[in-house]
Formats: C-alpha cells, sequence, structure tokens
C-alpha cells in the first residue's frame, strides 16, 4: 500500500509508519519490496516532521500573542 499525499495527516501518516516498521522487521520482504517499503517510510517522516515543525511554529504564535494579552491585563 503507498501513501496518497491527498488523504495525508498525522496520525494516519503514524499508523503507516509503524506498518511499514513492523512488516520490514517480521516479513522479511525481497529487495525491492524493502526498498519501496523504506522510501515510503522516509516521506512519510519527512512529512511527519514538516507537520510537526509547523504545529510548534503555531504554538509558539499563539502563546506569545496570549503572553502579551496577559501581561498587559496585569500591567493595566
Amino acid at each position: 500500500m503507498t501513501t496518497n499525499k491527498k488523504q495525508l495527516n498525522f496520525e494516519k501518516s503514524l499508523e503507516r509508519l509503524e506498518t511499514i516498521t513492523t512488516e520490514m522487521e517480521n516479513a522479511d520482504p525481497d529487495l525491492d519490496k524493502a526498498f519501496a517499503l523504506f522510501s515510503e517510510g522516509i516521506e512519510l517522516v519527512k512529512f511527519c516532521s514538516e507537520k510537526l515543525n509547523e504545529t510548534r511554529k503555531k504554538i509558539e504564535i499563539l502563546t506569545k500573542d496570549a503572553d502579551k494579552i496577559i501581561k498587559k491585563k496585569f500591567e493595566e
């Protein structure tokens, strides 16, 4: 099963990574299959890493703005 980029989300990507890991550890795939799984796994790791970085940046922006609001209320 290959991933469809339009249907990706973080949770589904992690589930697929777990499936790939299990398959590579237990199924002993031939070289071509192992390479295909490895390649798919690398793409999923990149996607998850990008999502985590994007989310981290959004949280930093939100908490930075929240800190300003809270400080302003206390200063008034």
